[in-house]
């Protein structure tokens, strides 16, 4: 799956996206941000609030309980504020 990463989260983990294999047993969206915090330093300090990031799956927002199982892309988002 490829995953998109934008403004500050983009910049902490220093790369706009890319595609992934998780393995077994990340089956929502909350799994993923876990592991993806045990993948560095960048990703750990990017994600040290993951009920913070606003997640889209196909370009849909959706929950942290959401299963990511089919998707084709999942972007992660920094909190917004309005403006």
């Amino acid at each position: 799956m490829k995953l998109v990463y934008f403004a500050w989260v983009r910049e902490r983990i220093g790369v706009a996206q890319e595609d992934v294999t998780p393995p077994e047993g990340v089956a929502t969206v909350r799994d993923l941000l876990e592991w993806l915090k045990s993948r560095g330093d960048e990703y750990a300090e990017a994600l040290k609030f993951p009920e913070a990031i606003r997640v889209a799956i196909n370009q849909e927002h959706v929950r942290h309980d959401e299963p990511i199982a089919g998707a084709r892309e999942i972007g992660l988002f920094p909190p917004m504020t309005g403006g």
